[in-house]
């Protein structure tokens, strides 16, 4: 099992690139027990979203 601070670089990483079949089952083993990392992992799609949409924005 990995712990929440390798479970926080894999969703940071996976913002930039697609997480290999091995960091993806662990990852996700790991959210299914961790309500703090599925909190930190909503919070980078959010934090995605929210700079994409102001990256967007005309200016």
């Amino acid at each position: 099992m990995i712990t929440c601070k390798e479970a926080t670089r894999l969703a940071s990483l996976q913002l930039e690139r697609p997480l290999s079949t091995w960091e993806r089952i662990q990852f996700r083993m790991h959210l299914a027990m961790c309500i703090g990392c599925r909190r930190v992992e909503k919070q980078f799609q959010f934090l995605r979203q929210a700079t994409g949409a102001w990256m967007s924005r005309p200016d």
